[in-house]
């Protein structure tokens, strides 16, 4: 069986949240009836923590989905009730200082797909587009900046 997997990478702030929301649901249900069924999730932030309630409530329609939440640390706890399962990257030898970036390239290597909220060009969001960028990933952007501006 082939997993294909969908990551995200967003800014911790989001302006107009009714919107992304709309925008994020939309893209994920296309991409559940392409056959992506294995999130990714960072965890952090209002982007990731938006990405993980919209498949915490789809979760009951396709219950196929499979919510992982990566984890950068394991010395933090983390509100697992919205995630199926847990993965701990090869971090152990990463300075603290890198982790969370170390971790969300590790995100990006796995995925097939990285839907990203982008709206501006300074950030760690930016930094992890433009990673996958550099990787050549199928991107999609919902914030409105194009990958090629970054």
């Amino acid at each position: 069986m082939i997993f294909l997997i969908i990551t995200f990478c967003g800014h911790s702030k989001i302006a107009d949240k009714e919107t992304v929301r709309e925008r994020l649901t939309n893209e994920i249900c296309n991409l559940l009836s392409s056959g992506y069924t294995t999130f990714y999730l960072g965890g952090y932030g209002d982007f990731d923590l938006m990405a993980a309630s919209v498949l915490h409530e789809m979760k009951d329609s396709y219950p196929s989905i499979d919510r992982v939440l990566v984890l950068p640390y394991l010395d933090r706890k983390y509100d697992e009730k919205l995630y199926d399962s847990t993965v701990y990257p090869p971090l152990e030898n990463v300075p603290k200082r890198f982790t969370i970036s170390k971790r969300n390239e590790w995100m990006v290597e796995q995925a097939d797909v990285v839907i990203a909220y982008v709206t501006h060009d300074w950030g760690g969001a930016v930094k992890t587009l433009e990673y996958a960028v550099r990787k050549k990933s199928q991107i999609i952007n919902i914030g409105g900046v194009r990958s090629d501006e970054t």
